[in-house]
């Protein structure tokens, strides 16, 4: 319920959003205050709404392509990875093995590309404009790559069904190559520009600390969890495509609070750096496409697919009937149960203070309205 304004003047109720820099898409929070404490944080999601479901079961489903970069515009590709393995997976459809690693390397530069726009972001949130700086910059030359071979910066649309659209040449995997090394150059400049930071350390250590039961009781997942001591990852829990056969670690720290999640991501990137340098050393020659219907019937039947994007669980529930156009395809997207964190998290904490937990969420709001 929304909180109503104090006759007796106590106490103020403040909307954050729903457009707010700090929110990082059109989310509204309605703040109950008593001086610079937050008594009560109410979010409002829905702005965005597009019926990204709803148009999954008026199209074919290669016609719901360009609707999954939409939903998590920074990390688009987990999202149709996730899309096209649950299509797949209900068609009995075998992709060609360069094509699965392929999809593997390009999402994986795009979980990079959505950690380096969350670290610039979330401090830019907190008063520091210089980090972005670099961040963008390595952000770019990612982006660069991933343009190269999908055609798009922002919301790709790579993936199909029994492959990807397009193969990967030299240019692309020399670049890859060099970009592994300067990123890996870059973490200790990271460090000491933000890590080692006191400022920044006192902005979030001990700040929001989400406990290992908690973040089990709202069902956080991604980093979120991560950073409560918890190693659930989905490419380790429930393994698909790839996964399995490559040697990564899952980061976490036990402390739960902003500095946990924020030491997870920049961990996270390392370990995405060592999945890409052993697809590409193992990246078979062969099609990138399987033989698929031109007009593909699925079903009947239903399957559920889970993935681990940039910011957790995603998961397709997808049923078929035996027609081009799926029966109902329900999404359940990480932002929005680590979104529901927010109303017990924000209780009695500094206004100043809830920035920086926002941040530490690293929340998509169109994924959570879709």
């Amino acid at each position: 319920m929304i909180p109503k304004a104090d006759p007796s003047q106590e106490t103020l109720v403040l909307n954050m959003g729903p457009q707010h820099p700090a929110t990082h898409g059109v989310l509204r929070i309605v703040l109950k205050l008593d001086g610079e404490y937050v008594l009560q944080a109410i979010p409002v999601i829905g702005y965005g709404h597009r019926m990204h479901e709803k148009m999954a079961e008026v199209r074919t489903y290669p016609g719901f392509y360009a609707n999954v970069g939409r939903m998590d515009y920074a990390g688009a590709l987990s999202f149709g990875h996730g899309h096209v393995l649950a299509v797949e997976r209900l068609a009995g459809i075998e992709v060609p093995p360069r094509a699965e690693y392929i999809r593997v390397i390009t999402t994986e530069l795009n979980r990079i590309a959505s950690h380096l726009l969350w670290f610039g972001a979330c401090l830019l949130d907190l008063g520091a404009f210089t980090p972005i700086l670099y961040s963008f910059d390595d952000r770019e030359y990612c982006l660069d790559l991933l343009e190269h071979v999908t055609g798009a910066r922002i919301t790709f649309s790579y993936f199909r069904i029994g492959g990807v659209s397009r193969d990967l040449d030299d240019h692309f995997i020399e670049g890859t190559k060099e970009f592994i090394k300067r990123l890996r150059g870059r973490f200790d400049t990271y460090d000491k520009l933000v890590t080692g930071n006191i400022i920044f350390r006192k902005r979030n250590e001990d700040v929001g600390v989400i406990s290992r039961d908690m973040a089990l009781k709202y069902g956080a997942t991604g980093p979120v969890i991560r950073g409560s001591g918890v190693p659930y990852d989905v490419r380790r829990a429930e393994p698909y495509s790839l996964y399995p056969e490559f040697d990564f670690e899952i980061p976490t720290r036990p402390e739960g609070d902003s500095m946990a999640r924020y030491l997870v991501r920049m961990a996270e990137m390392e370990q995405s750096l060592r999945i890409v340098e052993q697809a590409l050393a193992r990246l078979p020659e062969g099609p990138v496409m399987a033989k698929v219907p031109k007009k593909l019937k699925v079903g009947p039947g239903d399957t559920v697919q889970a993935v681990e994007a940039a910011r957790g669980q995603l998961d397709y529930y997808l049923v078929g009937d035996g027609t081009d156009k799926p029966y109902r395809l329900k999404i359940r997207p990480p932002s929005y149960s680590n979104l529901s964190l927010l109303q017990e998290l924000a209780e009695g904490v500094l206004l100043s203070d809830l920035v920086a937990i926002g941040g530490s969420l690293d929340l998509v709001i169109p994924e959570i309205d879709r």
